[in-house]
């Protein structure tokens, strides 16, 4: 199961045991925040999509730590004037782990009972389908699309 959630301004697709950078949340380290603003949700059963955010789904994460991101310089130059203005800039963000996906009442599989009872291949990106593929020992060419590499995957499981 996934979702798009919006926080910051900025939308974010996370699943379960996702770990994101957000702006600034004013949350202390070790502490849990809930996300209410959830756009789409999407599992094995289909989508839900929000007018603008779905009913009754929240996304439960922990907050990480909070820091400051890399430093950015903004230098003004005009040229022949003698003008010249150096600036730097350390964005604060908070980083936050997915615990828990839920939508009116259900939570989302664990990723230990998803591997028992099978996995959706379609919703995994490139790099997840690779590392799958490599953990099972499945030879497959990491330069294939995304179909080629499940069709090769579904073949070693047969």
């Amino acid at each position: 199961m996934y979702a798009i959630v919006q926080t910051g301004g900025k939308q974010y697709r996370i699943s379960e045991g996702d770990v994101i950078n957000v702006e600034k949340l004013n949350a202390e380290a070790g502490s849990e925040v809930s996300l209410d603003e959830v756009l789409v949700i999407g599992s094995e059963d289909g989508i839900k999509v929000g007018k603008p955010y779905v009913e009754g789904a929240s996304i439960k994460a922990d907050v990480v730590e909070n820091g400051k991101g890399e430093k950015l310089v903004i230098f003004k130059y005009k040229a022949k004037k003698d003008y010249r203005r150096k600036q730097g800039h350390r964005q604060p963000y908070t980083k936050l782990q997915i615990k828990e996906i839920s939508f009116e009442g259900k939570k989302a599989e664990s990723a230990e009972a998803k591997e028992e009872g099978g996995v959706n291949l379609k919703s995994m990106k490139k790099a997840e389908l690779i590392d799958y593929a490599e953990k099972n020992g499945i030879e497959i060419n990491a330069k294939a699309t995304n179909a080629e590499i499940i069709a090769a995957i579904e073949a070693a499981n047969k």
